[in-house]
């Protein structure tokens, strides 16, 4: 079971504040095996004025920042934990968009900085530094990746994970409500096409002058919609049938049959890496 928390954080709350609403509404959940947050929850996406105040190094984060409270959550809820992402300040003043995957057992399984940060109307892409690469991590549940809001709109990032083996991609995302028609046809698309579950948890609520569209969703290989939310705050179930995305991808082959690109993951080598390869 999956459970994507679609949070409306507290208006002007501090990170403090957003991670104390998160855990609250984690803590409300029956048992589950997998839980995913939205992007950039801790500080909200279009509060572009506090990306640097509330930024966390990568240790920093792990030692008492978003990663460590997430650990925790973690461990006690006994799931693996999408955290959503937040603002990490890396090396030479750079900083970046990244989200993490953690174990029931406090490993930090993998990160991943988001590749396609959002320059229309945003000032995400002038404030943070764009990754470079992507990890698929190997799971009890299945091979699992990350990509963020945007990168929706990035197919060849899709196939390029689907070649390295991923099984279930998870996306966490501020998507606005302006272009919720958008969010459903690419959430559909990149499962279908590549035969592979699609978790997209977004954020729901206001944030500074812009309405978040909510509608997180679960797709599964089929293209066919598992479980959606509305609007609101709330936190949606689904079950990932791995079993099912066998079957499909045996039965209907189309994954077999490309030409163009037929060895993708050769061809973008470069771009993927395994969790054993490091973050």
């Amino acid at each position: 079971m999956v459970a994507c928390v679609q949070m409306a954080p507290p208006a002007g709350g501090t990170k403090e504040d957003r991670i104390d609403h998160a855990v609250s509404l984690i803590d409300q959940l029956s048992s589950v095996d997998l839980i995913v947050l939205p992007e950039l929850w801790p500080v909200g996406f279009f509060r572009f004025d506090r990306y640097k105040e509330e930024s966390e190094s990568l240790e920093e984060s792990l030692k008492g920042g978003v990663i460590a409270a997430i650990r925790e959550v973690a461990v006690r809820r006994k799931a693996f934990v999408l955290g959503g992402s937040f603002v990490e300040r890396a090396e030479q003043g750079r900083f970046h968009n990244t989200c993490f995957l953690v174990s029931p057992d406090r490993e930090l399984l993998m990160t991943y900085r988001k590749i396609h940060v959002f320059g229309y109307r945003s000032k995400e892409a002038d404030l943070l530094t764009a990754g470079d690469s992507v990890t698929v991590a190997q799971t009890a549940i299945g091979t699992m990746s990350a990509t963020t809001c945007y990168d929706l709109r990035f197919p060849e990032l899709y196939r390029a994970l689907m070649d390295a083996g991923a099984q279930v991609v998870l996306v966490p995302s501020a998507w606005p409500m302006e272009r919720l028609d958008h969010w459903a046809v690419l959430n559909r698309a990149r499962a279908l096409e590549n035969q592979m579950y699609v978790v997209a948890c977004n954020l729901a609520g206001e944030e500074s002058g812009t309405t978040l569209a909510g509608n997180s969703m679960v797709v599964d290989p089929w293209g066919e919609v598992v479980a959606r939310a509305d609007e609101g705050e709330q936190i949606l179930l689904a079950e990932l049938d791995m079993n099912r995305l066998h079957h499909i991808r045996e039965e209907f082959p189309v994954l077999k049959d490309r030409r163009l690109g037929a060895h993708g993951s050769r061809q973008s080598g470069a771009l993927v890496s395994s969790a054993e390869d490091g973050n």
